[in-house]
């Protein structure tokens, strides 16, 4: 297969190394295509040969030159590359969220159906072991019927604060972290439930970040980014990008070309996305959802239970139990090992009238407990006979990226939000 990137930020790094790496029988990477230079010599560096780099609006070149796409591009723009390669019956591999709105999904859907090219969906979270064992116990009827669950996921003021820096903060470029964010975990519960969303409720506001929190809470005179900034390398809320060699080579070296500023300050102006949100939806078996999210806790992971006619299931998740203050301001320089130690995951399942049991997690090597290579092989070799079904195609983005959509809608209009065709439309 020969492959071609759109978007050669961050994220587009563990598709490179995994076609530099383990996967470099699957296929070569033939063209790149950025709206920066800078951020695709990178990328060439780290390929060790030459690649021909296009900008955008040659996007038609590209595609001649490859069978499949993989787009990592800013969240807003995923569907109009997604339908041009589908359209030129290329296959497609893009990062979640897999567009921002409906209109994005409808786009995509129409291209889908019309396309001989395949469309993957990369949520790395159903691969993740702990995640994986929840759907094997919930489909083997471990609880009986699920009818309800709560899910709460909590982002930290190191990995929860960077959206507010980024061109996430922007709800146009990213549709807020009920889209960007939250499709990972809307898609975890359509897939853990086998339902789709079928109606939503929501509450959301932003009331930690951006400047009239901050002035409500005495905090004045913030800086517009963090190089440069008095308080840099001592308030834990500035980012030093210039410490980290990637994101220095990435995006501080590179703002010269579009003056995208990757540390914005999180209490400045212009910060158009909620960083507090609850959300209720009801599935088509029945079931129904509670879920918050947070994006300012103290430390990070996540709960969810399930309650089902025999049962309860409950998984608890500490990413990070604390957060070290130089780890946000140097992020080359968080402990490894501390994070590691402080980190742990218990499944616990509850049936009637019977003691409470821990279920095993078995976790592999890698990011996600051996998730991210489970995923990487699904992606580069295909799923083969998986009874858990883990490989996510167009539907299933558009299920998760709608039920984030109508929660934005619910949150700004005050009224439930109802989805049709198994999840796949607004009504």
């Amino acid at each position: 297969m020969k492959y071609a990137f759109v978007g050669l930020g961050h994220r587009a790094q563990l598709y490179v190394d995994a076609l530099l790496g383990e996967w470099r029988d699957a296929g070569t990477i033939v063209a790149l295509c950025d709206t920066n230079r800078t951020r695709m010599d990178y990328y060439v560096e780290r390929i060790g040969h030459e690649v021909p780099r296009f900008t955008p609006d040659e996007f038609d070149k590209v595609l001649e030159l490859a069978d499949a796409v993989i787009v990592t591009t800013v969240d807003a723009t995923h569907a109009r590359y997604v339908c041009a390669a589908l359209d030129a019956g290329r296959d497609v591999i893009v990062e979640k969220p897999l567009t921002i709105d409906a209109e994005g999904c409808a786009a995509i859907a129409e291209a889908a159906e019309r396309s001989s090219g395949k469309l993957i969906v990369t949520f790395n979270y159903r691969y993740s072991p702990r995640n994986s064992a929840v759907r094997r116990l919930l489909q083997e009827g471990a609880i009986g019927r699920v009818t309800s669950v709560h899910f709460e996921w909590t982002l930290d003021t190191i990995h929860g604060a960077d959206y507010f820096r980024r061109w996430h903060r922007q709800r146009v470029n990213s549709g807020g972290l009920l889209v960007h964010k939250s499709t990972h975990h809307f898609d975890l519960v359509n897939w853990w439930l086998a339902a789709a969303p079928q109606s939503v409720f929501a509450q959301a506001d932003l009331r930690f970040y951006g400047s009239d929190n901050a002035r409500e809470r005495g905090v004045t005179d913030r800086p517009v980014r963090g190089q440069g900034a008095p308080g840099l390398g001592t308030d834990p809320f500035i980012l030093d990008i210039s410490k980290d060699p990637r994101l220095k080579r990435l995006y501080l070296d590179a703002e010269h070309e579009d003056g995208y500023l990757r540390d914005q300050d999180v209490f400045g102006d212009g910060i158009t996305i909620d960083d507090t949100m609850s959300v209720m939806v009801r599935y088509t078996n029945g079931a129904v959802l509670t879920y918050a999210l947070n994006a300012y806790a103290p430390a990070e992971g996540y709960r969810v239970a399930f309650n089902g006619t025999g049962g309860r299931l409950e998984l608890e998740v500490v990413e990070r139990a604390w957060t070290p203050p130089h780890a946000a301001i140097d992020p080359s320089a968080a402990s490894k090992k501390q994070q590691k130690a402080d980190s742990w995951e218990k499944l616990t399942l509850h049936r009637h009238w019977s003691e409470a049991e821990e279920v095993p997690i078995e976790s592999g090597a890698g990011g996600h407990g051996g998730g991210d290579r489970l995923l990487l092989n699904d992606v580069f070799r295909g799923p083969g006979d998986d009874p858990l079904a883990r490989q996510a195609g167009y539907r299933d983005g558009i299920r998760s990226v709608l039920t984030g959509h109508a929660a934005n809608v619910s949150a700004a209009t005050g009224e439930p939000v109802h989805l049709v065709d198994d999840g796949t439309r607004v009504r």
